[in-house]
């Protein structure tokens, strides 16, 4: 969505009452919603930071666009809401629903294990870890947000800004590869047969099922030991695939969801920062990516929800056909790019996203710096 506003007098005969945004007039065109539904939906999921283009992609535009971003970015004198922002992460709800969606059989057998584990008080098998850690790594960002996603996104949801924390963002990435590369070049390689791992675990471990949804044992195949066994043979160095999801600690989980508070700032990829933390603990690409849709998925939800009152007021008047013509086309985007993302870190790394942070966030930075 993208609001078109011009300064005119705050009159009465001006600005009606229902408009309620003093000194405003606002016009949002559905090409517009389009677009930056477009870009929400794709941006918030390939880690490149969708904030931090919502900015920089009208900044780069100009006219209305920039108009836009430059005194749109923070509520008006009397407190309204900020439409442009208020709508951008409202877009999150779609982008959450598309989540959702994509690993709706993940996320039963996901909020089932959570049930059972609260029932019978104790974590059994590698599914009902992973559920616990989702919620234990919700934790830091659903704190922070709480407390500081108003500060950020008024404050730092500005081009130059956002420019910065984009180049920044391509240097965590690029970071994350490369000290991924050096732990494992320094790493001695292990030729032993996953059965002849399997027995260091102890005596006769039963054989297990992978689970559909950690790569693990499976539901009802894994008893105690056997989830022992599964993850001391996805511990070992130097073993295709690195750890697996259920090998974190929980205190692992909580600082990956740590990172996902740097999204808070425009140009900082929540999916990006959370990839690098699990990279960085071991993780392939494929489940580093993974654990971090799964872990966005209630965070994104719930941010979107919390603005969605603020556009059934002031912020979001006449227009709600804007708003839903943007609300589908992000959640559409959304769905296409985590397919294409499971699939393309299967094999591939974060490198090309990085190198296309540096360039983009160093050449925005360049510009908007003498503008």
């Amino acid at each position: 969505m993208v609001v078109v506003l011009s300064r005119r007098p705050a009159t009465p005969a001006a600005v009606p009452p229902w408009e309620g945004i003093e000194g405003f007039a606002v016009d949002i065109t559905y090409l517009q919603a389009v677009v930056i539904g477009l870009l929400q939906g794709v941006t918030e999921l390939f880690p490149i930071s969708s904030l931090g283009h919502s900015v920089l992609v009208p900044a780069w535009i100009g006219g209305s666009w920039g108009h836009l971003v430059t005194e749109n970015s923070s509520p008006d004198a009397g407190g309204t809401p900020s439409p442009y922002l208020a709508f951008v992460v409202a877009l999150h709800v779609a982008t959450a629903l598309a989540l959702l969606t994509f690993f709706w059989r993940d996320w039963l057998r996901i909020v089932k294990a959570l049930l059972v584990t609260v029932r019978a008080r104790r974590i059994e098998t590698p599914t009902e870890r992973l559920a616990w850690l989702l919620v234990v790594a919700s934790i830091p960002v659903g704190i922070t947000g709480v407390a500081l996603e108003h500060t950020f996104r008024t404050l730092f949801a500005k081009p130059l800004a956002a420019s910065v924390f984009l180049t920044i963002n391509g240097l965590i990435l690029f970071g994350a590869e490369r000290l991924r590369r050096r732990s494992e070049a320094g790493q001695p390689a292990v030729s032993a047969e996953p059965e002849l791992v399997g027995a260091a675990a102890g005596p006769a471990a039963p054989y297990a099922a992978p689970d559909p949804v950690s790569g693990a044992l499976a539901e009802g195949a894994a008893s105690e030991g056997a989830a022992a066994q599964a993850t001391v043979a996805s511990d070992v160095p130097g073993r295709p695939g690195g750890r697996s999801l259920e090998g974190l600690g929980f205190v692992e989980a909580i600082v990956i969801g740590f990172f996902q508070s740097f999204a808070l700032l425009a140009g900082i990829s929540r999916s990006g920062v959370s990839m690098a933390a699990g990279l960085l603990r071991g993780l392939s690409h494929e489940d580093a990516a993974k654990f971090s849709f799964l872990l966005a998925t209630p965070v994104i939800l719930a941010a979107g929800v919390l603005k969605l009152p603020s556009l059934a007021g002031p912020a979001g008047a006449h227009i709600h056909g804007q708003i839903v013509a943007g609300f589908l086309t992000a959640g559409v985007g959304a769905f296409l790019s985590v397919r294409f993302l499971t699939k393309y870190f299967t094999t591939r790394t974060l490198t090309p996203f990085a190198v296309y942070c540096l360039i983009a966030g160093g050449i925005s930075t360049v510009w908007f710096a003498g503008h």
